[in-house]
């Protein structure tokens, strides 16, 4: 009796090539198509296992993926297996394949990194590791000096065989040494040249070994807000380098706290801790934009660094390379104000489109005492306009102090100040000369003055004499006629000093009264000396 005819499409008779095809049956993976990408409303597939099997497989929409055939022994079983995992992989990954081979093996290749863009690496290997021993001066008995104590910062190679690094990292320094990255080797480093005001020191290293494998740093632009920038250096917390990136929130005229002075800087919020000062900071570009120095510390702030950007870098190697020596960054010498009030501005004289700032007090020992008079408006500096709250245009968009263009000058250039004067407006050409301080910040390196008789022991009052007397905070805790010397006084001469009795030594304590008579301050500044007026050590 026949068989009823099942309802449905009749089915086409197989022609030899979809036998043949059949024979070959794979693995399918469910769903997947012969790309190993996924098919949507696909069928499962039926899985093969013999190659003689009459039945044959079904197929989903698409073309299926091709694997290696299976075979009957175990080793083969397990190579498939392997093949699969490779291909989820794959596809996960996207990599690149090829054919080749028997049959229709699949070889799965690694990516073309070169195709791919990336992040230009800073020189990693040109930033070093510096090791300093500091002997500090004892400024209560200035002729010895403190123990010995060791620290560690960061640096950089730059052409020429020299390597960059913070002034506070050297400072008091009795021997330097830096080790290179990977390297177990120290090597003895010379220290070339100190910028106390910018917080910078040059250094060099004999060995030709030390040089061996290493490029130097480039210098890139300054750079512009938001730009990404990567600090670069050997911070505590571990001996290997360290990285840490964040992007650039200001620029302005900032504070050097080592220097005492008021140069451009940029801020960060990469984190920037005690180990990283010298290091170098890098932009996207792989290039030095700049210089970790500082970082604000308190509890309403966090991540907040300074860097020592570019302008100022090449500003100290110039002055290096021009002079032999560092010379320091020329001020302008007086003490001005804003001249943002209307009434302020009548009352001097200046007319509608007039603008500038007025000089309060000018420099005793600056070269442009000579010209300048107080009540003066300045109107331009090299002939660039200056607005009524100090400000000069810098980039689009940004202003910034005008002593930032006196800071671009070399000790000895000269500029063309426009000023107000009785309503009538004059230029001078004024030779610019560094800032002559009644109370210095620094003794760049020296011993300190002292001069003892009769028991009593004199020195000359620094800053770092302050500090270390009074401590950190000498600033609250010192004397208030000698902070009133500090932060008000003007010398009147180029060798003036304050000096002060800063102990009595104890053989002579009983004795040093009848026959020396002194005209002394509360806070024992001397002023006379025997009916001598005096004005310093010399």
């Amino acid at each position: 009796m026949p068989e009823p005819r099942k309802r449905g499409r009749k089915p086409k008779p197989k022609t030899q090539t979809q036998t043949e095809t059949e024979s070959e049956s794979e693995t399918i993976m469910p769903g997947t198509t012969k790309n190993g990408t996924v098919a949507s409303h696909s069928l499962p597939a039926t899985t093969t296992n013999d190659s003689r099997s009459t039945s044959p497989a079904r197929r989903g929409r698409g073309r299926p993926k091709k694997m290696r055939k299976h075979a009957d022994n175990s080793s083969n079983d397990n190579h498939n297996s392997a093949n699969n995992t490779n291909s989820n992989v794959g596809h996960v990954a996207s990599p690149e394949r090829s054919r080749h081979g028997e049959g229709n093996d699949i070889t799965i290749l690694p990516p073309r990194w070169e195709s791919v863009a990336v992040k230009a690496v800073p020189s990693m290997d040109a930033v070093v590791k510096v090791f300093c021993v500091h002997t500090e001066p004892n400024f209560s008995l200035p002729w010895q000096r403190k123990r010995q104590y060791s620290s560690s910062s960061s640096g950089f190679i730059v052409g020429g065989r020299r390597v960059l690094t913070n002034a506070h990292s050297v400072e008091h320094h009795t021997q330097v040494k830096v080790k290179k990255r990977g390297s177990d080797t120290k090597y003895l480093a010379t220290v070339l040249s100190i910028g106390t005001e910018c917080d910078i020191a040059l250094l060099t290293v004999k060995d030709d070994e030390f040089w061996e494998g290493v490029s130097p740093v480039e210098f890139g632009d300054l750079p512009a807000l938001q730009d990404a920038v990567t600090v670069v250096g050997y911070p505590i917390g571990g001996d290997t380098i360290s990285v840490t990136s964040g992007v650039v929130s200001r620029m302005e005229i900032l504070s050097y706290v080592h220097g005492s002075t008021e140069l451009l800087g940029l801020q960060i919020d990469a984190a920037i801790n005690s180990g990283n000062s010298g290091g170098p900071a890098f932009n996207d570009k792989g290039k030095c934009v700049g210089i970790a120095f500082q970082s604000l510390k308190n509890d309403d702030v966090e991540n907040i660094g300074y860097v020592i950007p570019t302008p100022v870098i090449i500003h100290f190697i110039q002055d290096y390379e021009k002079n032999g020596a560092y010379t320091g960054f020329p001020i302008l010498g007086v003490e001005w104000q804003k001249m943002e009030n209307p009434d302020l501005r009548i009352s001097m004289g200046m007319r509608p489109g007039q603008k500038g700032v007025r000089i309060r007090r000018i420099e005793p020992t600056a070269p442009e005492s000579h010209v300048l008079k107080p009540s003066d408006i300045i109107l331009s500096f090299d002939g660039i306009d200056i607005a009524n709250d100090g400000t000069v245009p810098f980039r689009h968009g940004e202003r910034i102090g005008f002593s930032y263009l006196v800071s671009q000058k070399y000790t000895g250039d000269s500029a063309v100040v426009k000023v107000l004067r009785n309503s009538e407006v004059h230029e001078f050409n004024i030779k610019l000369s560094t800032h002559k301080r009644l109370i210095p910040a620094h003794i760049n390196g020296r011993p300190p003055s002292y001069y003892i008789i009769a028991g009593f022991v004199f020195t000359a009052v620094t800053a770092p004499y302050l500090r270390s007397e009074y401590g950190k905070d000498y600033e609250f805790d010192a004397p208030v006629k000698l902070l009133d010397k500090l932060l008000h006084a003007m010398a009147q001469s180029v060798d003036e000093q304050i000096v002060v009795v800063s102990q009595v030594l104890s053989l002579f304590h009983f004795l040093n009264s009848a026959f020396l008579v002194f005209r002394i301050t509360a806070s024992f500044s001397v002023f006379e000396f025997n009916s001598f007026v005096f004005q310093n050590f010399h």
